[in-house]
C-alpha cells in the first residue's frame, strides 16, 4: 500500500462522510458539556456561601454581654451652716437671770443649803423662768396625744420634730409609745437691742452708795 499525504481526495465517499458526522458530534457535545459544567459549579458554588453568613449569624449571641455602665451615685449637696451671732442667745440669759436670777442659782454652790432652802430657791427661779418665757415666746407642744399613749408615725414623718428611740428597724410607718410630747418656738418676741448695747453682760454689778 502506497501513502501519498499531498493528494486531496477529489471524491468522499460513505465512510469518511460518517467519520465526519461522528466528529461533528462528538465536537457539539464536549462543547456542551464544557458550558454545562460552568453552569453547573457556578450553580454548586451559591450555596456554600450561605453558611458562611448563617454561621456569622449564630456567631452574634456568643459575644460577650455587655455590662451595663453602672450609674454614678448623684452627689450628696454640702450641709449650709447657718451664721448666727450670740446676742440672741446672750439677750435671753440675761431675761432669765432678770426674771429669775437664773444665773445666780445655777452658779451657786448648793452643797452647804438645806433641801428645804433649795426648794424655796427653785420655786423663785421656775417662777421667775416661767413669766420670762412666756413674755417673749409661745410655745406648743409638738404632739398634741398624751404622753404615754400609743401613737403612729406616717411614712415622711417630720424627723426634726420626732425623735426615735429605742429598737429603731426597718422604715415608718412607725408605732410606738409617746414618752415626750416636745416642744416648738411658734413666735419670738424679744425685746429689741438698743445700738452700742454689749449683750454679754448678762446682769450688771450692783453698788450700794
Amino acid at each position: 500500500m502506497t501513502f501519498n499525504l499531498t493528494m486531496m481526495p477529489t471524491t468522499l465517499d460513505a465512510g469518511h462522510l460518517g467519520l465526519a458526522v461522528l466528529a461533528l458530534i462528538l465536537l457539539l457535545l464536549w462543547l456542551a458539556k464544557g458550558t454545562g459544567g460552568a453552569t453547573d459549579s457556578a450553580t454548586e458554588q451559591a450555596p456554600a456561601a450561605a453558611p458562611a453568613v448563617a454561621a456569622k449569624a449564630e456567631s452574634a449571641p456568643a459575644s460577650e454581654p455587655q455590662v451595663p455602665a453602672q450609674a454614678k451615685p448623684a452627689p450628696q449637696a454640702a450641709v449650709q451652716l447657718k451664721e448666727i451671732t450670740p446676742d440672741t442667745a446672750l439677750q435671753l440669759l440675761s431675761l432669765l437671770q432678770q426674771e429669775a436670777r437664773f444665773v445666780d442659782f445655777v452658779r451657786e454652790d448648793l452643797g452647804s443649803f438645806s433641801d428645804a432652802d433649795i426648794g424655796a430657791a427653785a420655786r423663785v427661779v421656775h417662777e421667775g423662768s416661767q413669766k420670762a418665757l412666756n413674755s417673749y415666746f409661745r410655745l406648743e407642744p409638738v404632739r398634741t396625744e398624751d404622753e404615754e399613749t400609743r401613737v403612729t408615725l406616717a411614712e415622711g414623718f417630720n424627723a426634726q420634730e420626732v425623735r426615735l428611740t429605742g429598737n429603731v428597724v426597718g422604715t415608718a410607718p412607725f408605732t410606738g409609745t409617746l414618752v415626750h410630747r416636745g416642744w416648738k418656738v411658734t413666735e419670738v418676741k424679744l425685746p429689741k437691742l438698743a445700738s452700742g448695747h454689749d449683750t454679754r453682760v448678762i446682769a450688771p454689778a450692783e453698788v450700794e452708795l
